[in-house]
């Protein structure tokens, strides 16, 4: 077999988007032999791409036993909201009729009722992730973006537990677009509140997900 060239760092993305798209299930082990050959990659290359993902709590070491997705639990989805809500909040008061991360919002949920429209509720999801983090460029800090891009990273397995991604995405697409309007409006207080209606359902409907998973 010809190994491709590919370091850690292109392995742990090639993995995470294979996660994300549903390839894995959480819960489900990765195996090192079976991901050597397929993704053809060395076994010390993988095993370094392990490193990354368990660094982004996306994967968890058990010993004795491997490597595996992880789940869950209605815990983690709890704290994931805590931070979420403080850095969201924050893009909000900091975004700006006119500012670039608006825009790019804007195009996000364009994207998710494109996506919608054809029945592609991964794509959705996909577009969703992108509307929250693009809102969070609003605050100008390199360090924010990453923490958010890395709570978001999870978000994909939360995502994952529910049963009808349709019923979940759905109804949020057109929230994201209230926000939208309102941050264009320049009424911040607006879609401050749209923003914590949106983030306290979406956690309610997940840790009910997470905790049937347990």
């Amino acid at each position: 077999m010809t190994r491709t060239v590919g370091g850690a760092d292109s392995t742990a993305t090639r993995l995470r988007t294979m996660i994300a798209s549903g390839g894995f299930s959480p819960g489900a082990q990765l195996s090192e032999e079976r991901l050597s050959d397929q993704l053809g990659v060395s076994r010390n290359t993988l095993r370094e791409a392990f490193r990354l993902l368990a660094r982004d709590r996306l994967v968890e070491h058990m010993f004795n036993r491997g490597v595996f997705v992880r789940r869950l639990s209605a815990a983690d989805v709890t704290d994931l909201y805590a931070a979420r809500r403080v850095l969201e909040e924050a893009a909000v008061r900091a975004c700006t009729p006119d500012a670039p991360a608006l825009a790019e919002a804007a195009a996000a949920v364009a994207d998710a009722r494109a996506a919608a429209s054809a029945g592609d509720w991964g794509a959705v999801g996909t577009a969703d992730i992108r509307f929250h983090a693009e809102l969070v460029r609003a605050v100008p800090s390199e360090r924010i973006h990453a923490l958010m891009d890395g709570l978001l990273a999870e978000m994909r397995l939360a995502f994952l537990t529910t049963a009808d991604p349709a019923s979940f995405h759905a109804d949020f697409v057109e929230r994201n677009d209230a926000i939208v309007s309102a941050l264009r409006g320049g009424d911040q207080d607006a879609a401050s509140a749209l923003l914590a209606d949106y983030l306290d359902d979406a956690e309610r409907t997940l840790r009910v997900a997470a905790g049937a998973a347990d």
